[in-house]
């Protein structure tokens, strides 16, 4: 690893400051970013932080951080905690700064459990760029594969068409402190008081919480069920909480009585969607999420700008734009839905 990444990064900084962007301490007040007009000199370490290193979700992401290691030469690599835990995720972020990595990219357990070792990374000079962190004070800029509310409404299109745009539905997020799953909720929430009439949200029970674990979303859905029989439909967001609350409908003989839809990998869903326990599941590929936050990251440093119509050279995010009201969001648009005719065709 190279002598610290200063020059490369105060460039980085200082377009950041152009934009406004200039990361807020949790107190209010801007880091200093320096200037220096000099670029950086391509070479750098980058480290990418997923919420655990076991779920096959962040399996997959470390396929593209491999990617962009092989094609930028750089040392890129991934390094996560052993389970979901923000207090591990912390400490992986601490072992990082120790270690002097130029740029951390983190998909955060609990944005809000991490606003302080991510402000201690960037004053360290630290590069820190997030993905499904769009509530993250302590980041330079969040990546998001889509707008989070038109992705909720995208879940529920797919769950009204299951349900046949009637009946009673809850949502399930795989942590309440998770804010793009909860931003997705409300999305979901949104399109069905929008645009499905004869589609209630259950007063008693609107959301629910899986822990981002698909035993937890199995007992949590077959508790529901039970408890509120008049449930037709749950939206899911954890890639974990599809099949589990499929699990659920099938064991209580409800198939084709009561619907799931929400975010899952192909090849792990393959069965659900060929018996018919989900009608389809909607996703982003997450090998291009890590691969565009390590293309962010390198941007950074090396003072380019950033604004709207950035390209991280994957599909999906060569037209970033920012999300409306902020200058720190990132938008693309990468989503996609699986279902029980196309679920062999993705490769993962």
């Amino acid at each position: 690893m190279k002598q610290r990444r200063f020059t490369g990064l105060a460039v980085g900084l200082a377009a950041v400051l152009t934009l406004g962007l200039a990361a807020c301490t949790p107190g209010g007040e801007a880091a200093d970013p320096g200037s220096d007009g000099a670029k950086g000199d391509g070479d750098y370490t980058i480290a990418i932080v997923p919420k655990d290193s076991t779920n096959p979700w962040f399996v997959r992401m470390e396929e593209g951080v491999k990617k962009y290691a092989a094609d930028s030469g750089m040392e890129v690599y991934q390094k996560g905690p052993a389970e979901t835990d923000a207090t591990m995720q912390a400490q992986v972020i601490q072992d990082l700064i120790a270690q002097g990595v130029d740029a951390i990219g983190v998909v955060p357990v609990d944005p809000g459990a991490l606003e302080t070792v991510l402000k201690q990374a960037m004053d360290a000079g630290i590069v820190v760029v997030t993905h499904e962190g769009a509530s993250q004070q302590n980041t330079m800029y969040d990546i998001e594969a889509f707008n989070n509310s038109d992705y909720g409404g995208f879940i529920m299109d797919n769950l009204a068409e299951a349900m046949g745009e009637e009946g009673v539905y809850t949502t399930m997020v795989g942590h309440v402190t998770n804010a793009s799953h909860n931003e997705w909720a409300d999305g979901a929430v949104a399109k069905a008081d929008a645009d499905y009439p004869d589609m209630t949200l259950l007063a008693a029970e609107p959301r629910v919480e899986s822990q981002d674990d698909g035993e937890v979303a199995y007992q949590v859905a077959k508790e529901v069920l039970k408890k509120y029989p008049e449930i037709k439909g749950i939206v899911g967001t954890s890639s974990f909480d599809a099949p589990g609350v499929a699990r659920a409908i099938e064991e209580l003989g409800l198939t084709g009585k009561v619907f799931v839809t929400g975010t899952g990998m192909p090849a792990a869903n393959k069965g659900i969607l060929d018996q018919g326990l989900v009608q389809s599941l909607t996703l982003w590929d997450p090998a291009d999420a890590g691969y565009a936050m390590a293309a962010l990251a390198t941007k950074i440093l090396d003072g380019e700008d950033i604004s709207d119509g950035v390209d991280l050279g994957i599909k999906g995010y060569q037209d970033m734009k920012f999300a409306e009201g902020s200058d720190k969001v990132l938008e693309g648009d990468g989503w996609i839905v699986i279902n029980k005719d196309n679920v062999d065709s993705f490769g993962f």
